[in-house]
């Protein structure tokens, strides 16, 4: 039976605690009201379950005037809806009358508005009425944005299957006020490792606005493999972006594939922030360009997983030649205000020589105006106030110094890459195992003792590719742990339960389905296919 065709038993979702209702999925609550399967859940959320909003071919979409994002938005959540409705909606700007006074909109419709009044750039209001349509303002395009994908989870899930029939699409009354916990809700790919070609990082970037992600940090140099053109040192993609581990193909993207990322991300409200590691994490810098080495003779490619091994020679000058260039190219093509340069497991040199470079890269960072973003181990050095850590270790062992902004990425809890459980496949284990409940059941406020809230930025899952080749390695990882680490950075802490989340969690399995996610359909979750 295909997906496009495989029924919903309401028996079983009934059975599990999840209510089929027109297409939709509910969790039952007790003798609360059912409520739809939002992920990540909302701060304030009323549905009124037993009146449904029609959306039909004769609906159309409505945004502020003079706003292109808004239009583009628009576009693609009537593309969304195209093979359901058998249409394309109409899509018209708000009549200037209406958006003077800000009237709500006539039933059929579904308007997009910028409103001053919304809490924060990135929240939302959501209101579904019978009678008045359906209403998302947002005091940014980012805002009205991720009120969209709220309202695409309010959505059947047969909306997902580009060759759906024809058929009604409904939501349920509500009245959703929405804002993220965190500013920083990041994933990061290593790219270096292998290499994900532009279409799949596209795919990716389209899963993290799924989840109302905002940043996309991608690894973009390491012993294995260098993957970004930089004009000044051709032999780095030339040479050191021909192979990956294992010996596989390499690959690298060029000025033109990276601008091309960055748009493309920037239109979901993205943020590519990119890393060149040093300075260990380096061989293939190192083999294509002798002079970089300290015996002035270039090492093989490596295409093994051990660390730690390689360093830039800091104390020539032809090492900060090259990271000058390196960075000066990096921040012309990145509008992001963030330039990462990685600093972690460095085994070749002795405290005052790392602690020296750090503080002289940070600089050359700063001089592009660029901030810098380093793993924790550059807590070590003297850092500029501006210095961003990300803190990956699995204990709290190392202490920031008061002030230090922080992006939480703890690689027990939310290291991607680290295997399920004893029987995965793929990943490894050197953090332990991360099981989904893992992922989800932790508090960014208390994992370092002492730090306070504030100076958190957010939350980071990364996932490093030693082991993945293909982009169902990388979804199969990324899936299901995913959508909680989106739950963390975004829901309020006091909204947070596993009991709750696990529930919803498995309503999202059809959806998954219909995007031809490749999940991990873990044993801790029972999942409604």
């Amino acid at each position: 039976m295909t997906r496009a065709t495989a029924p919903v038993t309401a028996g079983l979702l009934v059975a599990a605690g999840l209510i089929a209702v027109a297409g939709a999925l509910f969790v039952a609550c007790g003798e609360a009201p059912m409520r739809p399967a939002l992920i990540p859940w909302p701060v304030s959320a009323t549905f009124t379950n037993s009146a449904r909003v029609a959306i039909t071919k004769t609906s159309a979409i409505e945004v502020s005037p003079g706003q292109p994002d808004l239009q583009r938005i628009a576009h693609d959540l009537a593309d969304l809806m195209r093979p359901a409705l058998d249409a394309t909606l109409d899509i018209r700007e708000i009549p200037a009358s209406a958006s003077a006074s800000a009237p709500p909109p006539a039933a059929g419709v579904i308007r997009l508005e910028i409103v001053a009044a919304v809490a924060s750039d990135e929240g939302y209001d959501l209101t579904i009425a019978s009678d008045t349509g359906i209403r998302i303002t947002g005091r940014t395009p980012a805002g009205v944005f991720y009120g969209v994908q709220t309202l695409r989870q309010l959505l059947p899930f047969s909306v997902e299957l580009r060759g759906a029939r024809p058929h009604t699409l409904t939501v349920p009354a509500a009245h959703i006020v929405d804002q993220p916990r965190f500013a920083w809700r990041g994933a990061m790919l290593d790219v270096a490792r292998h290499f994900f070609a532009p279409a799949d990082v596209k795919r990716y970037i389209d899963l993290l606005a799924f989840y109302k992600f905002n940043h996309l940090h991608l690894h973009l140099s390491d012993d294995q493999g260098w993957r970004i053109e930089i004009a000044s040192w051709p032999n780095l993609t030339t040479h050191g972006g021909s192979t990956a581990v294992g010996g596989g193909a390499g690959g690298f993207y060029t000025k033109q594939d990276y601008a091309d990322l960055i748009a493309y991300a920037r239109d979901r409200f993205i943020t590519i922030v990119p890393e060149i590691d040093m300075p260990s994490h380096i061989n293939a810098a190192l083999a294509s360009y002798p002079e970089l080495n300290c015996n002035g003779v270039a090492p093989a490619l490596y295409t093994g997983i051990e660390v730690g091994f390689s360093s830039f020679c800091v104390e020539k000058d032809i090492t900060y030649k090259f990271i000058d260039d390196v960075v000066r190219e990096l921040a012309v093509m990145t509008p992001a205000p963030y330039i990462h340069i990685g600093g972690d497991e460095v085994k070749t040199l002795n405290a005052q020589q790392y602690g020296q470079f750090v503080e002289r890269v940070q600089g050359i960072v700063q001089a592009h105006g660029k901030t810098a973003i380093g793993w924790d181990e550059v807590i070590h050095a003297k850092l500029l106030p501006t210095t961003i850590v990300q803190y990956w270790r699995p204990d709290a062992s190392l202490k920031p110094e008061p002030g230090t902004k922080l992006i939480l990425s703890p690689a027990n809890k939310i290291y991607l890459d680290m295997k399920y459980d004893a029987n995965t496949v793929l990943g490894l284990n050197w953090a332990g195992n991360v099981d989904v409940p893992v992922a989800y059941e932790w508090n960014p406020a208390t994992l370092l003792p002492g730090v306070p809230e504030s100076a958190i930025l957010g939350v980071e899952a990364p996932i490093w590719s030693e082991t993945l080749t293909t982009l169902s390695d990388l979804e199969f990882l990324a899936f299901p742990r995913f959508a909680g680490v989106a739950e963390v950075a975004w829901s309020p802490q006091e909204a947070r339960s596993w009991t709750g989340f696990r529930t919803r969690l498995a309503a999202q399995a059809q959806r998954w389905s219909a995007l031809g996610i490749n999940a991990y359909w873990s044993p801790k979750v029972e999942w409604q296919r």
